[in-house]
């Protein structure tokens, strides 16, 4: 009875974790080969009302700054990119500046708590652990957004949608013929079937780097595929943004 009421537990952490495979502490286990090199903080039930109280500084933050610099290891690396397990602190100036690069703990921190999605998921209780990676800087015509539905690769969209990357128009279908042969290595890791994936190719162009994966559906942004509301048994191959449109001959403008 004992073994058949610990192997009921164990299926039932195991669809908690299925269903929560979006969080990196959850998915870094099974793909952290093919991501960066990431460490986790846990965080005290304290350490999570300060994120959601919004305290970035002051005494109360000595403590859990000091753990957080014990696995940033005195600073091995020039810059870090810190997020939570749940989401990242995209909405801060920091990241508006520097792509969210700190060097120190304590601005680490500090920026963690001055993001107000932080702060909701904080608040919410969906924030258990910190990931701490090397910071790397992305070419943003590397960036790429994958749709996969029904465990299969539909769609792959250029993720920074501020203009038209010419030198990726020759390469494009290279590119994501790539990013498919990839991807059939990595999908019988993926428990949930339908999920946006975050990516960025080395210099090589063939190297594929997870980044983040994200839940199917509203919030997460369907970028150049324009909505989840679509037929996605048909494969949409590479999406990307379009060249500036050139009007010549006569234009009559009126107001």
């Amino acid at each position: 009875m004992a073994g058949r009421r610990s192997m009921k537990f164990l299926e039932r952490d195991y669809i908690v974790q299925k269903d929560d495979f979006c969080r990196i502490v959850n998915w870094y286990p099974v793909l952290g080969e093919h991501s960066l090199l990431t460490v986790f903080l846990k965080l005290t039930a304290e350490d999570v009302k300060l994120l959601a109280d919004g305290i970035g500084e002051g005494e109360a933050t000595v403590a859990v700054i000091g753990r957080l610099k014990k696995v940033m290891r005195g600073g091995a690396f020039d810059n870090y990119f810190i997020s939570t397990d749940l989401c990242s602190p995209t909405d801060t100036e920091r990241f508006e500046a520097k792509r969210g690069a700190v060097h120190s703990a304590e601005s680490a921190w500090y920026f963690l708590a001055n993001s107000a999605k932080v702060r909701q998921a904080a608040a919410a209780g969906d924030v258990e652990y910190l990931a701490i990676r090397p910071f790397v800087r992305i070419d943003r015509t590397r960036e790429f957004r994958l749709f996969i539905k029904a465990g299969e690769l539909r769609a792959m969209s250029q993720y920074n949608l501020t203009r038209h990357f010419r030198r990726l128009e020759g390469i494009k279908e290279d590119l994501y013929a790539s990013v498919c042969q990839w991807f059939e290595q990595i999908k019988g890791n993926l428990p949930i079937k339908d999920v946006v994936m975050d990516i960025f190719l080395e210099s090589d162009d063939k190297t594929v780097k997870i980044v983040d994966l994200n839940c199917w559906g509203s919030p997460t942004d369907p970028l150049l595929l324009r909505t989840f509301e679509q037929d996605w048994d048909a494969v949409s191959g590479i999406k990307l943004m379009l060249p500036p449109t050139r009007i010549s001959g006569d234009v009559a403008v009126s107001f």
